[in-house]
């Protein structure tokens, strides 16, 4: 007899679900989101505002005919989540739950713009999941990547004084990695992404110690590329005089990196280069 009654009652409660899930209809939309609160805002509004282009009514359907897997499968479908879980609740909403890719950086390559995370994955760069992240622009390709900038991107973003001066970062090559300082005026060459302490060291000393006397305006290019060296290019090339390339200044004070400037200071760059070669052969004897 009890287990008569048990399976009326189970039968009974399974029409009485089903009769309330047809009379009832979807009353609203809530979203979670799991890991990174500051996204949350923009990741609320983001999937409310994609929600509002899925194929089918939402809010107001009946209960029983709201598919939970194809809107997962519809979300899913954008590049800006890990996870998507939907669920109907016991008052009748739709609960979304994701779980999203946090971008660390914006790449700009010729005509495209997209996002990365810290795996180097592509997020694609909708407005309504706009994210304010370090901007790069560059020219890229299979060998020389955007993934590739990641280090000094964390570094840049590692340093709250750093943080606040780079306005982007523009990559020509995987050794010219070109900072844009909010102080219009010129441009910041830190290379490749090894030596990143040091480097930043050597621009602070830099705008420390030559740019209060120099002026802001003096320089359009600062190299802290190369070890033990700090190359500058002014921005006015007649203020030398024909076949006066560099000069070096040592004696700022003692303890700072040696400057070199002029309108022939890439050329400087570039013989300092080429004697470390020089030397690296000779000493290995070859």
């Amino acid at each position: 007899m009890l287990l008569v009654l048990l399976m009326v009652y189970c039968v009974g409660m399974t029409v009485w679900a089903r009769g309330e899930a047809m009379r009832h209809t979807c009353v609203g939309i809530e979203v979670e989101v799991e890991g990174d609160r500051m996204l949350d805002t923009i990741i609320r509004k983001g999937v409310r505002e994609e929600l509002r282009h899925y194929p089918g009514k939402i809010v107001g359907t009946p209960l029983h005919q709201l598919n939970t897997r194809k809107i997962e499968k519809y979300l899913s479908g954008l590049s800006n989540f890990e996870s998507v879980e939907c669920i109907i609740t016991s008052d009748g909403r739709l609960l979304v739950n994701i779980v999203p890719l946090i971008p660390v950086m914006r790449v700009f390559y010729k005509d495209n713009s997209y996002y990365i995370n810290k795996d180097g994955k592509h997020i694609e760069s909708k407005a309504e999941f706009f994210s304010d992240v370090p901007v790069v622009e560059g020219e890229f390709s299979r060998s020389f990547t955007p993934r590739d900038i990641l280090p000094l991107v964390r570094y840049i973003e590692s340093d709250k004084d750093l943080r606040s001066l780079v306005s982007m970062v523009v990559a020509r090559d995987a050794s010219n990695l070109m900072i844009v300082p909010k102080v219009k005026g010129h441009i910041v060459n830190f290379g490749d992404t090894t030596r990143l302490p040091e480097k930043w060291q050597a621009l602070r000393l830099f705008y420390h110690k030559v740019m209060p006397y120099k002026g802001w305006e003096e320089y359009d290019t600062i190299s802290v590329k190369y070890r033990g060296q700090i190359v500058a290019t002014r921005r006015d090339k007649t203020k030398l005089n024909h076949g006066e390339d560099y000069h070096e200044e040592e004696d700022l004070e003692e303890g700072t990196l040696p400057v070199i400037e002029g309108a022939g200071a890439q050329q400087k760059e570039n013989k300092s280069k080429t004697e470390k070669t020089d030397n690296t052969t000779d000493n290995t004897g070859v």
